[in-house]
């Protein structure tokens, strides 16, 4: 899948994370039938919000859409630090605010992600992966 050129480009969905989910559910189902259950509603939570949820990143700002509606904006001015946690297999995307902390599935393509992140917010990756290692 090519990358957009069009900064203000919505990043595009990634399902695998919410069918891997699901996928690791049946098995869980045979042995304990009610985790299975909750794993499995949990994937399809996932996969829901993977299909309404959009993240675009525009001049000013990461800006996340419910479908068309704008839920909220984080200005990149107050931004400290992000990370892409489990590169081999990226799950989770953190980034730190001056007031608050956020975590997010990766419900969208971790290398469009990783590039747009680059681009508009360069060297702050860095401030969270020493901090990672050295833990």
């Amino acid at each position: 899948m090519a990358v957009s050129s069009d900064p203000a480009a919505p990043l595009a969905a990634s399902y695998r994370l919410p069918l891997a989910i699901v996928a690791v559910s049946i098995p869980v189902f045979f042995f304990q039938g009610w985790v299975g259950l909750i794993v499995a509603l949990l994937g399809l939570f996932l996969l829901y919000q993977t299909r309404v949820i959009r993240l675009v990143f525009d001049a000013e700002a990461l800006v996340v859409y419910r479908n068309e509606t704008v839920l909220r904006q984080f200005p990149y001015q107050d931004w400290q630090s992000w990370a892409i946690f489990w590169a081999p297999i990226p799950t989770l995307f953190y980034f730190r605010e001056v007031k608050s902390i956020h975590f997010l599935p990766v419900l969208f393509s971790p290398r469009e992600l990783r590039q747009q992140l680059e681009m508009h917010l360069p060297g702050l990756e860095k401030a969270v992966a020493a901090k990672t290692v050295q833990n």
